[in-house]
């Protein structure tokens, strides 16, 4: 379901500001895209540009590139993003690393059981936690008694 319109706020409590900031709380995210994302760079105004539209009684936008938001506020279409999670380190791979007691160079190779693909459980604790922040947006805009 898309969000209502009006989440967020234009300055410190963008939608997107609150959703990277919880996001990245999370070890291991290392970047966030919300709509097109970094693909803007090869756009230009015209093309990036979610025009309006009437459409089944209701103001939407004929693209989504904006990933459902303008100026930092939920337009109602859908909240599209993207994450990027930095690979494990933990692998058994030989590695070089510092031996702290002696300072010097030195090599680690893993034992035991690790597991090499974080992404399986990252993805669960990236949607709870765009959940929890939107929740936050919700209680804020419309009361706590809004949830219950």
């Amino acid at each position: 379901c898309n969000l209502p319109i009006g989440l967020g706020e234009p300055w410190f409590d963008s939608i997107e500001g609150v959703i990277s900031n919880a996001l990245f709380s999370i070890g291991g995210i290392k970047g966030i895209e919300f709509g097109a994302g970094f693909k803007f760079a090869d756009l230009v105004g015209s093309t990036a540009n979610d025009a309006f539209t009437y459409k089944d009684g209701k103001v939407v936008t004929k693209t989504n590139n904006s990933g459902g938001v303008n100026g930092g506020i939920t337009n109602g279409m859908p909240l599209v993003l993207r994450t990027v999670v930095k690979p494990t380190p933990s692998i058994f791979k030989t590695q070089n690393t510092i031996n702290l007691e002696t300072m010097e160079n030195d090599t680690l190779t893993l034992t035991g059981r690790h597991d090499p693909a974080i992404f399986h459980r990252a993805r669960i604790v990236v949607d709870s936690m765009i959940a929890l922040a939107l929740l936050d947006l919700c209680i804020q805009k419309y009361g706590e008694d809004w949830c219950l």
